[in-house]
């Protein structure tokens, strides 16, 4: 049996260091924008119901204790039922952990200041720390527990659609990187379409010309770019696994491949219309078509299968 200490040592530790990457994040946005301290100073007015300009060290210091008080909880949390785990992926857990956090933190603040914090901040710098911080969480548990548990790299080993998704993902998210970062290079500046992308995302730019053309919107957006492929290129993998045993599911890939393009693009001129004027709508469909070619001829290649199963069955059923 486990003692008491098994558990809350180390789930001190992990909050400690989950709530220290929240710190750290949010203190390194802070001075590459130029405004150092300005995070702690909107929560802390925020949460205790003060003008801004009354932020001192002392509400300061009571958001932090407040904040470490939370992640240890969490911590604590997280170290009683990883005991009760055994083989999870860590990385896997961490991700989930840190979308909770970041669902907390939304709901939590509406709720007790009545202030959208989340949305003022800018939502991906908050998911980001957010996740960074889950997964900084649950890979300390993760090592310093007695039972052997799953690496991502295990995972993926071990995993042929978590692996073909994957890499998958990455093709996609490659080639449409090229795409722009070419276009960039013969129409604008380089790293243009990041950049816009990343200034509408993290700063609500309502132009071209409120775009930041600096480290942190490119790698922010550059961030969401490969994980949203990475997720695209997940479900592609499964449905063509799947299609090797029904082909006729292809159909119905084919459909969610063009509501997927006509709902990103509904999305980006609901979001912010400008960026399809700037980056013009054309692009970013040659630019989806190349990527989805792309990694439809590398997930053809790793199931022959499907090739021949394609060869003697109709997509259609007969009449």
């Amino acid at each position: 049996m486990k003692s008491t200490s098994d558990v809350i040592r180390p789930g001190i530790i992990a909050g400690f260091l989950g709530a220290t990457t929240v710190v750290a994040w949010i203190l390194i946005v802070d001075t590459i924008q130029g405004r150092p301290l300005y995070t702690p100073g909107f929560l802390a007015a925020a949460l205790f119901g003060i003008e801004p300009a009354a932020v001192g060290p002392g509400s300061i210091a009571a958001l932090t204790a407040i904040h470490y008080a939370v992640f240890f909880a969490f911590g604590l949390a997280a170290s009683a039922a990883l005991r009760q785990v055994r083989g999870a992926p860590g990385i896997l857990i961490g991700l989930v952990l840190g979308f909770l956090f970041f669902d907390l933190m939304f709901y939590s603040s509406v709720a007790v200041t009545g202030v959208d914090i989340v949305g003022t901040l800018g939502w991906v710098r908050v998911l980001i720390g957010s996740v960074a911080a889950g997964i900084v969480l649950i890979a300390y548990l993760s090592v310093t527990r007695t039972v052997p548990t799953r690496t991502w790299v295990d995972a993926l080993r071990q995993h042929q659609i978590l692996r073909e998704g994957v890499v998958t993902g990455v093709i996609g998210a490659t080639i449409v990187a090229l795409w722009f970062l070419l276009l960039d290079l013969l129409t604008r500046e380089p790293f243009f379409t990041p950049a816009a992308l990343g200034s509408a995302l993290l700063y609500g730019a309502r132009g071209v010309q409120e775009v930041s053309l600096t480290p942190p919107p490119v790698i922010a957006y550059t961030f969401l770019h490969i994980a949203a492929f990475a997720v695209v290129g997940l479900v592609a993998t499964a449905i063509l696994t799947s299609a090797e045993r029904e082909p006729r599911i292809l159909l119905g890939a084919v459909l969610l491949f063009v509501t997927f393009e006509v709902l990103f693009l509904g999305l980006a001129a609901i979001a912010a219309s400008w960026l399809l004027d700037a980056l013009g709508w054309w692009n970013i469909v040659v630019a989806n078509m190349l990527a989805a070619f792309g990694m439809g001829a590398y997930l053809w290649r790793r199931h022959p299968a499907l090739v021949h199963a394609l060869r003697d069955t109709s997509l259609e059923r007969p009449a």
